[in-house]
């Protein structure tokens, strides 16, 4: 059982009997003589996708949730339903469009290293590379002579997520793109 010191993100575990990932961690450490360590913990419910915040000392325990992690592949989009296939065996997975909330504008078919969260046989939930590669739609036009410097302009991907990009970058490219924060890397 992990002690909230020993947690990281992704890690999944139970809390009042349903399985959490942990999407944010935050550590306050007091300044005072004898004062413990807080963590303040921001979970997401895998099976209702609603979202808890608990704060707790580093030796309190959480208990384990029995979770497979494998490798798969983004497929298609069907409606509401987004379709993964695992790359070892080639079985599918599907996850509605609600769930994949802040993980859409990364999601581009034939997407892979995608770690999948699955839960007695069905998939809780996915995490997405750190970065991924994506051509940039619809920008204004690129300026000739712009420097590398901090000067940015808005730039539309090819999954309709908006990034701020340097001037002299122009549609058509690929960009990296980091998906914990949504910002441009360098061009791919």
């Amino acid at each position: 059982m992990p002690k909230a010191s020993e947690i990281k993100r992704g890690d999944v575990v139970d809390i009042e009997g349903a399985p959490h990932v942990l999407k944010h961690l935050e550590t306050k450490s007091p300044s005072s003589r004898g004062a413990v360590t807080l963590y303040k913990l921001r979970f997401k419910n895998l099976l209702t996708g609603l979202k808890k915040e608990v704060s707790s000392k580093g030796e309190e325990q959480f208990g384990r949730i029995d979770c497979q992690r494998i490798s798969v592949q983004f497929s298609y989009i069907d409606g509401d339903e987004y379709h993964f296939m695992a790359l070892t065996d080639y079985s599918q997975y599907s996850l509605n469009r609600a769930d994949l909330e802040d993980q859409l504008g990364y999601l581009k078919e034939g997407l892979e290293d995608i770690t999948a969260l699955v839960i007695d046989g069905q998939i809780a939930a996915i995490e997405v590379p750190q970065a991924v590669t994506l051509l940039i739609s619809d920008t204004a036009p690129g300026i000739k002579g712009a420097s590398a410097s901090s000067r940015t302009k808005p730039a539309t991907l090819e999954t309709g997520l908006i990034v701020q990009v340097p001037e002299y970058i122009s549609a058509g490219e690929h960009i990296k793109v980091n998906t914990t924060n949504a910002k441009f890397m360098s061009r791919a």
